[in-house]
């Protein structure tokens, strides 16, 4: 089934269920009035929620138009947001671009930082950004959104307390990652709000694309209104969803609610190394950064430059026969 939450006036808006074409949804307030009180209550609920599915399909309820701009990201505040880096070619990447070596540790061992979850930016608001040097880039992203995972489970296990899957733009403000990172004390400042897709869908609904806790389908990104990438969710990923969420709850349970992220999408050229622009018909890069970094390998220096205010980014994916699944991230950098 699909599921978004709508404005209404409240800090966490309406939770709705959405045809599976995202064109009409009904309330589902009377099941559970928002998507924090369906996750804390999945078992109970969620067969009222895929009954619900099935009368919007079918129209046997009353529905009402469904417009993206109306949506809250689905989660707009959440108990935990963590996000891992799956896509090791992206590491790679930005460590060479600084001569660094990848420790053997992070091919077993995924990275993971915890994000900002109190203020989530809807999927159709603007990036805020007071001073572009602080490097703004977006990061196209896919997450999961679980119920109550217990410390010290097996990524078998983690499988099943995924719910709900969701794209992302991680906001990320490269200029002020270095001197954060030189603290020891990982991201803070340099992580600012996230916007998540218009639509959380639960992992049956992707079919066939869903094979062991990954999406196997590209996330369109596009930059300026330009392909700015396309790279295959379920290609190159050291860890999967499952995985992730595993190494999360490790020495800790996670509460209902909360999201694990993959990082970056990020995937190999054909030849092993560095992937090639859309435009020369490679898969792109989910980010600028990492163009920059391929620039910096190969000419000595990026040439490519971060975001600005008037840039927008799009981030959507499609199903096999080229229908939205989650709809689309649509943002515009603006002056904050």
């Amino acid at each position: 089934m699909k599921l978004a939450t709508i404005k209404d006036g409240t800090r966490d808006g309406k939770l709705v269920v959405v045809s599976k074409d995202i064109t009409r949804y009904c309330a589902a307030d009377n099941i559970a009035p928002t998507m924090q009180y369906a996750l804390d209550n999945w078992e109970r609920v969620a067969p009222d929620l895929e009954v619900l599915y099935r009368d919007v399909e079918h129209q046997a309820v009353p529905c009402e138009r469904f417009h993206e701009s109306e949506a809250l990201s689905p989660l707009p505040r959440a108990y935990q947001w963590a996000d891992g880096s799956a896509y090791i070619n992206h590491v790679e990447l930005v460590r060479k671009a600084r001569g660094a070596e990848v420790p053997e540790s992070f091919y077993h061992d995924p990275l993971m930082y915890q994000g900002g979850s109190d203020d989530f930016l809807a999927p159709r608001e603007n990036i805020p950004l007071k001073d572009t040097a602080w490097g703004c880039d977006m990061e196209g992203e896919v997450a999961c959104i679980t119920d109550d995972v217990p410390m010290g489970l097996s990524a078998e296990d983690a499988a099943g307390h995924i719910k709900l899957v969701m794209l992302v733009n991680d906001v990320s403000l490269r200029g002020l990652i270095p001197g954060e990172l030189a603290k020891g004390f990982g991201f803070f400042q340099s992580k600012p709000a996230t916007a998540f897709s218009p639509v959380a869908v639960t992992p049956d609904e992707l079919g066939d694309a869903w094979k062991d806790s990954l999406i196997h389908l590209p996330l369109e990104v596009d930059y300026n209104r330009e392909p700015f990438g396309r790279a295959d969710v379920g290609k190159d990923a050291t860890f999967n969803l499952a995985q992730l969420v595993a190494h999360a709850a490790k020495t800790r349970n996670l509460g209902a609610g909360a999201i694990i992220g993959s990082g970056t999408i990020s995937n190999q050229g054909e030849d092993g190394g560095p992937g090639k622009p859309v435009s020369e018909g490679g898969a792109g890069y989910s980010c600028i950064a990492e163009i920059r970094m391929i620039e910096t390998i190969k000419d000595g220096e990026a040439k490519t430059r971060f975001m600005a205010p008037g840039d927008t980014v799009k981030i959507q994916m499609k199903d096999k026969d080229g229908h939205s699944i989650f709809g689309a991230i649509k943002q515009e950098v603006v002056q904050a």
